[in-house]
Order: C-alpha cells, then structure tokens, then sequence
C-alpha cells in the first residue's frame, strides 16, 4: 500500500506529465503550476489529506487532456478518481453553461471534491492581475 506522500507525488508526476504541453492564459506559466497552487493552497488550510491533494493535483485532468475516469481510477482508485470527475466540467457545453452546471451541481458534491473546487476558485482568482494603467481593465492569467 503506497505512503501518503507517494499517492501525493505519484498525482504529481502524473498531472505534470498530462499537462506537460499546456501553458496558462498568460503564456509563460507552465500549466502544472496551477494544479501545484491548489494543492499548496488546502496544505496552507491544514487540509492533510492525500486523497484530497491527488486530487487537487489531478482535477484538470479529466477536462484538459486525454485522460479519462477509468485510467485514474486503474491508477490512483475509485474515491480519487470520483473526485476528480466530480471536479471535472464537460467541455462539450458552452461556457454559460458550464458554468450554470457548476452552480447547479456544487451543492450535491462530496465534502472532498468541494474542498478541490473551492481550492480552484482561490487560485483563479489569484491569478487575476489587476494593471495600474488607467484603463481599468483587469486581466486573468488564470483559466
């Protein structure tokens, strides 16, 4: 049976893998970064659980890349893997409505998946630079 900290740095390794091509909105991040963040973000909270750090980790994956419930669930387990796709919003949706879906949905998800989201919400925010200049337009470097 792995440690903790190896299901942890297993869902490292395999996000960063995933998303070794992806880049965030403001081109010169690498995307793991953004993955990385939540995962320091429920730590800094004293949110310990791996479960809940795999997941974190891995909670793009499912929506940004090719991979799919079943190969983290061969991988990493039922209960991370459902996380995830609980996480994971569909793609084939417009945005308005992926973002209804996400209201829609937040309420009937696990205590762990809102942990993720909530996680996600905090760093895309904190990914929004808001410039000095005197337009007053704010920018996201985020999703």
């Amino acid at each position: 049976m792995p440690t903790h900290m190896e299901t942890v740095l297993k869902a490292a390794a395999f996000a960063a893998e995933k998303h070794r091509t992806q880049r965030r909105k403001d081109i010169d991040t690498p995307f793991i970064n953004h993955p990385i963040q939540l995962a320091y973000i429920l730590v800094q909270a004293d949110i310990e659980d791996p479960v809940v750090l795999a997941a974190a980790l891995l909670h793009d994956t499912i929506e940004d890349t090719q991979t799919t419930h079943d190969e983290i669930e061969i991988v990493f387990g039922h209960e991370i893997a459902n996380i995830v796709a609980e996480c994971s919003d569909d793609k084939s949706l417009t945005k308005l409505e992926r973002k209804q879906a996400q209201i829609d949905h937040a309420a009937g998800i696990s205590h762990k998946a809102k942990l993720v989201k909530l996680a996600d919400k905090i760093a895309n925010v904190s990914d929004i630079n808001v410039p000095s200049g005197p337009s007053g337009e704010r920018s996201a470097a985020g999703r």
